[in-house]
């Protein structure tokens, strides 16, 4: 059961997955969360930086659909502006917003990647589908209540994995 915490992958930001990559692993989609993933959950707009990033993604046709537990309000005044599609109000790690996102993109599962900063939403829901998942560290060392509550039940897990010999990276 705790392997469905295990991400596929662990990185350090969102900037170490480059589309080059994914082209050679035939990823034509990315799911991805939104607050302390791409940008701090506080930070309203995407930063150049991310702006770069995304485009990076448009010009090899790799299609980005942002899926959050937030609102609609906090998503979509994210998404907009930069043209990214969303779903709000994901209630991660339930299935059903990662099944709209695959649907909209129109795409096998063999072809998309999950990212996200938090095992308890992002990876663990990815990982119920059978979706190649990508842990990244989280971009703010300050969380929202919830999420507060979740890394320290995720403290416990890596523990326990670490323990185990599950783990393959260093926090």
């Amino acid at each position: 059961m705790l392997k469905k915490f295990l991400p596929d992958e662990h990185v350090q930001s969102i900037f170490d997955i480059t589309p080059e990559m994914l082209v050679k692993r035939n990823v034509k989609g990315i799911i991805t969360d939104l607050d302390n993933t791409l940008v701090e959950w506080d930070r309203p707009e995407a930063t150049p930086e991310l702006l770069k990033w995304f485009s990076s993604f448009k010009e090899k046709g790799i299609l980005i659909t942002i899926v959050s537990n937030n609102t609609q309000q906090r998503v979509s005044s994210f998404s907009d502006p930069v043209k990214i599609p969303f779903i709000y109000s994901a209630r991660k790690p339930m299935s059903r917003a990662f099944k709209r996102a695959i649907r909209d993109m129109k795409l096998q599962r063999e072809e998309i990647v999950v990212i996200g900063d938090q095992l308890l939403t992002d990876v663990l829901g990815g990982n119920r589908l059978g979706l190649h998942t990508i842990m990244v560290v989280p971009v703010a060392s300050t969380d929202g209540l919830w999420t507060r509550v979740n890394r320290k039940i995720e403290r416990m897990i890596l523990s326990w994995m670490k323990r185990k010999g599950m783990l393959n990276w260093e926090e």
